[in-house]
C-alpha cells in the first residue's frame, strides 16, 4: 500500500465554521474521506492538520520514509514559512499545493507562497475539490514509476 500524506495548515481545522462564505461548509473529515474515496487502489492517506508551523515540518519530514507523496494546504503558512518550504525540498515525492479559495482574488498578500516554490502543481479556488485533484494526480505519478 502505497501512502499519500494528506497535511493540512492553521485554521483549517475549523472548516465548515470558519467563513463558509469563502471555505464552503464541508469539515477536515470530510476532506479527508474524500480524498480516501480519490485513492487509486493500492493507495492510502495518512492526514494532519496542525496550527503549529514545527508539526508541519516534522510530518514533512515523516513523510519523507513514509509517503509517496504529499498534498498540502498550508493556509497562512503559504505566505509565511521558509521552513515549510525548506523541508518540503528535502522530501523526493511529488508535492501538490492546495488552497480552497481562488487565492489570486483575494487580498495581495495571499497572491504569493513559499510552498509554491517546491509544489509541482497548485491547486486553488476548486474548494474541496482540489484536494481529490490533487491526490487523483499523485496516484498517478507515482503509479507511473511504480
Amino acid at each position: 500500500m502505497k501512502t499519500i500524506s494528506l497535511l493540512n495548515g492553521p485554521n483549517l481545522n475549523l472548516l465548515g465554521k470558519r467563513q463558509p462564505e469563502i471555505y464552503g461548509d464541508e469539515t477536515l473529515d470530510d476532506v479527508t474521506r474524500l480524498c480516501r474515496e480519490a485513492c487509486a487502489p493500492g493507495f492510502d492517506i495518512t492526514a494532519l492538520q496542525s496550527n503549529h508551523e514545527g508539526a508541519l515540518v516534522d510530518a514533512i519530514h515523516a513523510a519523507r520514509e513514509a509517503a509517496c507523496g504529499i498534498v498540502i494546504n498550508p493556509g497562512a503558512y503559504s505566505h509565511t514559512s521558509v521552513a515549510i518550504l525548506d523541508a518540503l525540498n528535502t522530501f523526493e515525492g511529488p508535492v501538490i499545493e492546495v488552497h480552497i479559495s481562488q487565492i489570486h482574488k483575494r487580498e495581495a498578500f495571499r497572491h504569493h507562497s513559499y510552498v509554491s516554490h517546491r509544489a509541482d502543481a497548485v491547486i486553488a479556488g476548486l474548494g474541496i475539490d482540489g484536494y481529490a485533484a490533487g491526490v487523483q494526480r499523485i496516484c498517478k505519478l507515482v503509479g507511473a514509476t511504480g
